[in-house]
């Protein structure tokens, strides 16, 4: 279980109400989200005709299903929203509140790591300190990458 991001990742839903959307397929000219890879969580946006969501889910392969994990923005004041019936887009994102650049000039985490997770290989993180580690989740730092706490 990794945290992933891919580019032009993007299916349809006709799900509704709060819970984890069934994918549908990958848009013409566009991956499914089997690119993010099972188990892994990633950043998502939902967009119906007036509804939308942003936030962290993860992906399931069996069934195709995206859960709605932790909400960062949506229509419903920040809440998870209660989807109407209707095709939804559905599609890998890179939530402006969490950009290095042109965000809101931090980075922000929880405080609590909540599910395993691991640094991908070569590459570098960091998070905002202090940071717990809830039992039973490991934090993976694969030789050549380093995670510093600050």
């Amino acid at each position: 279980m990794a945290f992933v991001l891919a580019d032009r990742v993007k299916e349809t839903t006709t799900s509704t109400g709060t819970t984890a959307v069934t994918l549908l397929g990958a848009a013409t000219g566009f991956q499914s989200f089997s690119a993010i890879g099972n188990a892994n969580t990633t950043y998502y946006t939902i967009q119906g005709t007036t509804e939308w969501e942003v936030g962290i889910g993860t992906y399931t392969s069996a069934g195709t299903s995206l859960s709605r994990d932790t909400v960062l923005a949506s229509s419903n004041s920040g809440s998870l929203v209660n989807f109407s019936a209707g095709t939804k887009d559905v599609w890998c994102d890179y939530p402006a509140k969490r950009a290095v650049i042109g965000g809101e000039g931090y980075i922000e985490n929880a405080g609590t790591v909540n599910t395993s997770s691991t640094v991908n290989t070569g590459n570098n993180a960091i998070s905002g300190g202090p940071v717990t580690i809830a039992s039973g989740a490991v934090v993976t730092v694969p030789s050549g990458s380093v995670w510093t706490v600050v």
